[in-house]
């Protein structure tokens, strides 16, 4: 199986350039800011995904790429590669979202992470994917109060279209982990869904958005997931303090971990990224492969 990651750098110029000439305005921080865990999330493929072949790195220009990453062995992938030029640029992860499985070389069974959702355990491939279906949990829900679940309500209905279902009173959601997927079903949707999804797309988050568990949605009603669900810890500074989030890196009860963004002010913010990225590197102190080595 694959992995791709979706990587953003807010603090690149050129990035900042074309966002101010598409979109204007301030940046939100917490959506694109870099914590500098990119190379740990790296690290944690190869030592603790080992049946992962091919990482794919997402980005929105070359400018992006890490100084560090060995592109011999990350596959980098941008955005022109894979989304029509009429929605370019975008900031809009769900936006990226729809069109990741275009990604040239993509393997059939792969790993979605956003740059955020770290292994700290060992993983099998059964964790997963089993035989045809895809290892992840799913909730149920009546209401979708808030801009991100109407994007989880929407997509829950474009994949019960796709299938010549209605939409249900409940929608269902999928757990908040790195998303197995199977490219070959992400094709069939989207051929199906493509002008719909033209509708909808947008270069900053809207209501009207689908997301990616579109595709995972579409295998549920499918029965192409199973009931278990992936070990994993979602720890937000918003709940967690810095040596709390330490501690879970350095001694983890779950196979992954995810440290989502809040909002926060620069110097709280320096604070937690300084012990999360001391506590990384303990946990992993050796370089990985898809890091350029220092010459000798």
């Amino acid at each position: 199986m694959d992995a791709v990651i979706t990587y953003v750098d807010g603090s690149d110029p050129t990035w900042q350039r074309e966002y101010s000439e598409a979109v204007g305005g301030e940046v939100l921080a917490k959506r694109y800011r870099d914590w500098g865990t990119l190379k740990y999330l790296l690290r944690g493929i190869e030592r603790h995904i080992p049946s992962v072949e091919n990482v794919f790195l997402l980005v929105s220009g070359e400018s992006q790429v890490p100084a560090w990453v060995d592109k011999e062995r990350v596959r980098v992938a941008l955005h022109k590669d894979i989304i029509p030029a009429r929605f370019l640029p975008t900031f809009n992860s769900t936006t990226i979202e729809m069109f990741i499985h275009r990604i040239p070389g993509l393997g059939e069974k792969f790993l979605y992470f956003n740059d955020d959702m770290f292994p700290v355990m060992d993983c099998s491939e059964e964790d997963f994917f089993v035989g045809d279906k895809s290892a992840i949990g799913f909730s149920h829900h009546l209401f979708a109060g808030g801009k991100y679940k109407k994007r989880v309500r929407n997509s829950d209905h474009q994949a019960r279209k796709a299938l010549g279902m209605r939409p249900g009173l409940t929608f269902v959601r999928p757990q908040h982990t790195c998303s197995p997927m199977f490219r070959s079903d992400n094709c069939k949707l989207y051929a199906f869904s493509e002008d719909t999804i033209f509708k909808v797309v947008s270069r900053l988050r809207t209501t009207e958005n689908f997301n990616q568990y579109l595709y995972l949605d579409y295998l549920y009603y499918q029965g192409r997931t199973t009931k278990g669900k992936i070990s994993n810890k979602h720890l937000s500074p918003a709940v967690y303090s810095p040596e709390s989030i330490a501690a879970s890196i350095e001694d983890p009860k779950t196979k992954l971990i995810c440290i989502n963004d809040v909002h926060m002010g620069d110097e709280e913010f320096e604070r937690y990224r300084e012990v999360i990225l001391a506590a990384f590197e303990r946990h992993f102190p050796e370089r990985s492969r898809f890091e350029l080595q220092p010459c000798r």
